[in-house]
């Protein structure tokens, strides 16, 4: 089956899947990612692993333009409002769940594979994981947002608490993996270079999308009386452009596509008309697309060999982040919906921990405990990209939002 057959496929097995489970009462989202896995290599075979291969790119479009609807919906006058709230509930849940984690995975290591592995490999791997349980698939959010037009203090919670939780899901992952490396005895780096190196991928990242956001603004007020299809254009354009120079720099492109997405919907004066022209034209494309693929991705194989290990991340990590949530709630006095439900729209999994993951594989010091590593990671997103998006309808529906 050539390139092109393959895409059309895809999105048409993809699209059906979706209303079929729109009709089942499910978010749309779960459906496109059985399409996913119903054409998976790993499966049916109906898709050639070579085809899978060369989807990368469009992965990435699809991608950085979620990214920059979702830094399109932190608008400084619901963060002056939440902000303080917000920002103490993301550490909060982020913590929570990367220490839970870190516990629970070294308990079980220790007591079920102490004879393959030494205590600091065995702390090694157990930092790793836990680094990885921190972020949240914010793109599965925004989608069952975005199809049930959720609206209320909850939804705009769980977009809010996503999209930061990214930035200290990196930071977390950073520094647990240089610590991870110390303590496999192949790290030299000071932490003044660690933490050069951090700030220089999300300073770098966010300076990059500051700046692409006032030449957007720029080129949009220059060709104000062009049409909705030039405005999409020119969206597409700088969104692309501001993700491939960002990871040309090195820089973490994701926050370079969400901090554009920041700077339009504060700066740009036709911020409402360019978010609706995406959510009316381009959503659903984009995520038939993404979450087709995810599914495409996902290494099935991986489920059995790591069952244990993916079963007690997944249970330790859906623990912290509801405790996480409840605890910061109570003590900064969040609303109290809030408090009961955003954290079932926290359980997606995907996209940027895989790429974690993938990039934690590659590195050297790693190569003793990479494919483990891998394969309770693709594991658990092949179950969090399933339960996750039922979790998030499920709490926006009680908590009136729907």
């Amino acid at each position: 089956m050539n390139i092109v057959l393959s895409v059309g496929v895809l999105i048409f097995v993809g699209f059906i899947l979706g209303e079929l489970a729109k009709k089942a009462k499910l978010p749309k989202i779960s459906g496109y990612i059985l399409a996913g896995i119903l054409l998976n290599p790993d499966l049916l075979g109906i898709m050639s692993p070579e085809f899978v291969d060369h989807t990368d790119p469009l992965l990435t479009i699809s991608l950085s333009v979620i990214t920059f609807s979702i830094g399109g919906s932190l608008s400084l006058s619901k963060i002056k409002a939440t902000g303080r709230t917000i920002l103490l509930l993301t550490l909060y849940e982020a913590l929570f769940a990367f220490f839970l984690v870190l516990l629970c995975m070294s308990v079980t290591l220790y007591f079920f594979m102490s004879t393959l592995y030494s205590l600091p490999v065995i702390l090694a791997l157990s930092l790793v994981l836990a680094s990885l349980a921190s972020p949240t698939d914010p793109s599965a959010t925004l989608a069952v947002i975005h199809e049930y037009d959720a609206k209320g203090a909850v939804s705009s919670s769980m977009l809010e608490i996503a999209a930061f939780d990214d930035v200290i899901g990196i930071t977390i992952f950073t520094l647990a993996s240089a610590g991870a490396a110390y303590l496999m005895g192949e790290s030299s780096a000071t932490f003044v270079q660690i933490v050069t190196g951090l700030g220089k991928g999300i300073g770098g990242a966010v300076l990059l999308g500051g700046l692409g956001g006032l030449l957007f603004n720029f080129l949009v007020k220059l060709f104000r009386k062009e049409s909705d299809g030039s405005l999409i254009v020119i969206t597409f354009g700088m969104v692309l452009l501001t993700y491939g120079l960002s990871d040309y720099f090195g820089f973490e492109a994701l926050l370079a596509t969400m901090s554009l997405g920041v700077i339009v919907v504060n700066y740009n004066s036709l911020a409402d008309k360019i978010f609706q022209l995406i959510e009316r034209y381009t959503d659903e494309l984009i995520f038939v697309v993404f979450f087709s693929l995810s599914g495409l991705h996902l290494q099935l194989s991986a489920l059995s060999g790591s069952f244990l290990l993916i079963l007690i991340y997944i249970l330790a990590r859906a623990a912290g982040k509801f405790l996480g949530i409840f605890a910061g709630a109570v003590q900064f006095k969040a609303d109290p919906k809030v408090k009961r439900y955003a954290a079932g729209g926290l359980i997606p999994q995907g996209g940027i921990v895989i790429g974690l993951a993938l990039l934690q594989a590659k590195d050297p010091a790693f190569k003793d405990i990479s494919s483990l590593i891998i394969g309770v990671v693709i594991g658990a997103a092949l179950i969090h990209e399933i339960i996750g998006p039922v979790m998030s309808r499920l709490s926006l529906k009680k908590a009136g939002e729907i």
